[in-house]
């Protein structure tokens, strides 16, 4: 028998007032690509979750690295489509096991999906559901806690992208 469950979440759009490019660019080298090799070799010699934990500090300079990308812009072009987009699949395994512990359920959420798309400026705009109302949908106060954390790397990601975020990943009063 299936179970239902609600949950609303808070979808944040940030105009960053940066070039389409060059957020993209700072956004990629603020959260690089995550190389599975590493994790594949931990595997095959024998090596712990502490080793997986170093591999991990070491590949994310901002605590999230790029499971995947998806070039919306390559994908509409054709249909004629002018705006230009980049989703990104964006998280840190390390991290998403703090909350699989405590239920599996927390795969759906992460990783983070991302998108950059650009505005009729050219400028990006960055668009997410806030981690934390996404993982607080699960009722469980310690994955809660790690979707509140993941709310405050996000906003440093994009500090380092060059865009404070910090309001709007806020809490407000409902």
């Amino acid at each position: 028998m299936a179970s239902h469950h609600s949950h609303t979440v808070t979808r944040i759009d940030v105009s960053t007032g940066i070039a389409y490019d060059d957020f993209v660019n700072a956004f990629e080298k603020a959260a690089p690509a995550y190389n599975p090799v590493s994790l594949e070799l931990i595997a095959e010699t024998g090596g712990s979750w502490d080793d997986v934990r170093a591999a991990m500090a070491g590949s994310a300079p901002n605590d999230l690295v790029r499971y995947a990308r998806i070039n919306g812009t390559s994908l509409f072009s054709i249909a004629g489509h002018t705006t230009r987009s980049m989703e990104y699949l964006t998280g840190n395994h390390v991290i998403a096991e703090t909350m699989y512990r405590h239920d599996p359920k927390a795969l759906l959420y992460a990783p983070l999906r991302m998108l950059i798309y650009s505005d009729g400026n050219g400028n990006a705009v960055f668009s997410m559901h806030r981690p934390s109302d996404e993982f607080g949908s699960l009722g469980i106060p310690e994955v809660t806690k790690v979707g509140e954390d993941l709310d405050r790397l996000v906003v440093n990601l994009l500090r380092v992208c060059g865009v404070d975020a910090s309001q709007d990943f806020a809490r407000r009063s409902e």
